[in-house]
């Protein structure tokens, strides 16, 4: 039962962000769950929204209530996770556009994303009940993450809380169990529709950001795990009106999770971040917490 707990609180992913770290990404669970999350995040220091504004010295705030859905599906033979988030964000701060300062307070609905999520190998589509004698060893998946342009945009504005373009995250990810400790690692790029709006009609685009991520997890007592998280970044360089930017991305981020559960239906996950290195941007620091709710697949 400990065990099954454990799994149970993966749930919904609460990231809003190409640098977010998202620990058991790829794991089992029960086919036919479905999870109701609702948390809290809030960002302090050059924390861009959208990585390719071409602002500089950003000192930003933001405050974001998440609300997010993901149910387990069996896809092939295999557990498979479908997660919807849509964030509702406050902003304010200063940053400089073209040597300009300028300050921005702003709230509204920013970007939802839509996520899927498939295990190719070790991860079986299992019910309630044969999960129960599941035990991990390695599990390989894949999953391609979408953000609509659907947040809060205003052209006369540099720095706003939706961006405006596509973007589309393909990642591949490894996950391995030694006892109570269990090694993940991903790879991923983000791809990056153009912002033909931005700034009063300019257009920006942006080169795929690369990343790297890692996790080492420890399984506690009573369905208890925590991680440290540590993810590596590179690329994204912009263009604006066709002009090469030299902005090109090669930032470090390290974190830790603790998640725990409060009985087999409701769990609580911390989470927390800050940037350690930075060629450009990411100097910001993250603070979350999310609440889930899980229910259906015979629980």
């Amino acid at each position: 039962m400990l065990a099954l707990v454990a799994a149970l609180a993966l749930g919904v992913s609460a990231t809003a962000r190409a640098q977010d770290m998202e620990p058991r990404a790829y794991s089992n669970a029960p086919i036919g769950l479905n999870f109701l999350g609702a948390g809290y995040v809030y960002t302090q220091g050059g924390a861009l929204i959208d990585s390719a504004l071409p602002v500089t010295n950003p000192d930003l705030k933001t405050s974001s209530g998440v609300l997010a859905y993901g149910r387990v599906l069996d896809i092939a033979g295999q557990s498979a996770k479908l997660n919807i988030v849509v964030p509702f964000t406050g902003l304010t701060g200063t940053a400089q556009f073209a040597g300009q300062p300028m300050s921005r307070d702003v709230s509204g609905f920013a970007d939802p994303i839509f996520k899927l999520s498939v295990n190719l190998y070790g991860a079986p589509a299992l019910s309630l009940k044969e999960f129960a004698s599941y035990e991990q060893d390695v599990i390989v998946g894949a999953s391609l993450r979408v953000t609509a342009p659907l947040g809060q945009y205003d052209d006369a504005k540099a720095v706003n809380i939706g961006t405006n373009r596509w973007s589309f995250k393909p990642e591949v990810g490894i996950s391995k169990a030694l006892g109570q400790w269990t090694l993940e690692a991903t790879a991923a790029a983000t791809l990056y529709t153009d912002n033909k709006d931005f700034f009063h009609g300019n257009t920006l685009s942006q080169d795929p950001l690369y990343s790297f991520e890692g996790h080492v997890i420890y399984s506690f007592t009573r369905g208890i795990w925590g991680s440290l998280d540590a993810t590596y970044f590179t690329g994204g360089r912009t263009t604006l009106n066709g002009v090469l930017r030299n902005d090109l991305q090669q930032n470090w981020r390290f974190g830790g999770t603790l998640s725990f559960p409060v009985n087999i239906h409701n769990s609580i996950k911390l989470y927390a971040s800050s940037g350690v290195a930075a060629r450009t941007g990411n100097n910001f620091d993250l603070f979350g917490i999310l609440w889930q709710y899980r229910w259906g697949g015979g629980l």
